[in-house]
């Protein structure tokens, strides 16, 4: 799963000016670059010292950043569907990292981000790993964006597997296909190999800049997916062999150069003070990869928990001249967030249904006195909900979890196996244990019944597995009817099934 970078606003329209947003006289423009299984100490802002990062920390020191940021659940599909649509995945049908041969997706009926930003006329486009349905109807371009050119979901669903190596080719399609390149709606490469997945991160890249060149005049929403730093690792030649930390460090440093030729080419066309930019990822990391993951230290834990190490996640947010310059934000915030904070910025409605996001513009724009817009955020892993942040306090509810306990997993691209886990009812103070290691409940017992009732509203809305608890609220995926344009796996690879 990819980790994701948002970088934003350029001007482009007379519009009024918002209260409470900043004084423009033209629409601001977005960029949102999202790295895949990035955890929260895998760049310098955050602690990294095995690899430079200098576009990450000038754009730290140029910006703000936000250390209690949260993708909403710690998985690839998942995690994606609430940034783009603002609100809760449970609530819009998407759980998990959907695969080759899944026939669901995105629904129509959900408004994204970028059919928010085509309101006010935004150019929009989609670089990277999407994976929100790999079928024509579910994709970027039928969903607000312009253009799309990427993997249609993660970069380790196809034969070379790990945990499949060890089979017949006919037996490794199966499970997984080669994994294909898509351009528009087309597959312009069914077989991407391990050489072209070496360039996936310049080509984003590449057509990120030529975006911002040719829309340089006009408004515009740039999200940039990037399919690292999930295994299996790339990297092109230009960064083999630079870091002290190995092939992770090295795709991290291509990573940062990435950021750094986006922010270049947005300082090039002297759009600097129009353009907001947003860096985050989409869950921590897969630590049963071991040299090939990411550290979330201090926090607990990684990827496919609901432990911070899992879904809190390192970003920057950039605009010279509005978001304050080396500041930091530790009021809790979230993906669901940004949707909402975007239309408020250019004066767009929001969908006619309800959403979980809420304008977060106080918080990052370091208003004194900003504060947080939501009561708390909810932890779901699939459809049970596992814990609640109410402000200082998280409150995790009984649940079992993967762990490697204190192993320290595979080497070279091979995982080591989990074990599983279990946590009781437990209260952390995040302010003082942010690595989640003492229960207080016992101390804090009104804390611990007012998360429980929040738990309790939110169960009735979208429901709790655990509890055998559907909820009201919960609306389904959009899913292939009869007549839809499909891609069917024929000898191990994606095609355009042939119409009746």
């Amino acid at each position: 799963m990819r980790t994701l970078f948002i970088v934003a606003v350029i001007a482009g329209a007379l519009v009024p000016i918002v209260s409470g947003a900043p004084s423009a006289a033209r629409l601001p423009n977005f960029v949102i670059i999202f790295i895949d299984d990035m955890a929260y100490a895998d760049i310098g802002p955050f602690g990294a010292k095995d690899y430079p990062t200098p576009n990450l920390d000038r754009m730290a020191q140029e910006g703000r950043r936000f250390t209690d940021f949260y993708a909403a659940q710690p998985v690839c599909s998942a995690s994606r569907a609430s940034l783009m649509t603002g609100c809760y995945n449970v609530r819009v049908g998407i759980l998990g990292a959907l695969g080759p041969r899944t026939e669901h997706g995105i629904n129509a009926d959900k408004m994204t981000l970028a059919e928010v930003c085509k309101q006010k006329g935004y150019a929009t486009a989609c670089y990277g790993k999407w994976h929100l349905g790999h079928h024509p109807k579910f994709l970027p371009t039928n969903h607000g964006f312009d253009d799309y050119f990427g993997l249609p979901y993660s970069n380790d669903m196809w034969p070379y597997h790990p945990e499949i190596t060890h089979v017949p080719m006919e037996e490794r399609y199966k499970r997984w296909p080669h994994v294909p390149l898509i351009e528009g709606t087309r597959i312009i490469n069914p077989q991407v190999t391990s050489e072209e997945q070496k360039m996936l991160t310049t080509w984003y890249t590449e057509r990120a800049v030529r975006f911002i060149d040719q829309n340089k005049d006009r408004p515009f929403f740039l999200y940039v997916p990037h399919s690292m730093v999930h295994v299996p690792l790339h990297v092109s030649d230009k960064f083999v062999g630079k870091s002290k930390r190995g092939l992770f460090g090295d795709v991290v440093m291509e990573v940062d150069w990435s950021v750094g030729e986006i922010l270049g080419a947005i300082r090039g066309h002297g759009l600097d003070k129009d353009t907001m930019v947003i860096f985050t990822a989409d869950n921590g990391p897969w630590l049963s990869y071991g040299t090939h993951a990411g550290s979330a230290k201090p926090l607990r834990e990684g990827k496919g928990t609901t432990f911070d190490g899992g879904c809190r996640e390192p970003t920057v947010m950039w605009w010279p001249g509005t978001i304050p310059a080396g500041t930091v934000c530790n009021t809790p915030a979230m993906t669901i967030d940004i949707l909402p904070t975007v239309a408020h910025l250019i004066e767009a409605k929001l969908p006619d249904h309800k959403i979980d996001g809420r304008n977060i513009w106080p918080l990052i724009e370091g208003r004194p006195g900003g504060h947080s817009p939501q009561e708390a955020y909810y932890f779901y892993w699939g459809d049970e909900l596992q814990a609640v942040r109410m402000g200082r306090w998280k409150l995790h509810f009984p649940h079992r979890y993967r762990t490697l306990g204190n192993r320290k997993g595979g080497t070279d691209g091979k995982p080591e196996p989990y074990e599983q886990a279990e946590v009781g009812l437990s209260l952390f103070d995040l302010e003082n244990d942010m690595s989640e290691t003492t229960d207080v409940k016992d101390q804090h017992p009104d804390v611990v019944a007012s998360i429980k009732k929040l738990a309790d509203r939110m169960r009735e809305d979208l429901g709790d597995s655990a509890r055998k608890v559907t909820g009201s609220g919960r609306r389904a995926p959009g899913r292939l009817v009869e007549g839809d344009a499909r891609f069917v796996v024929k000898d191990g690879k994606q095609v355009l099934a042939e119409m009746p």
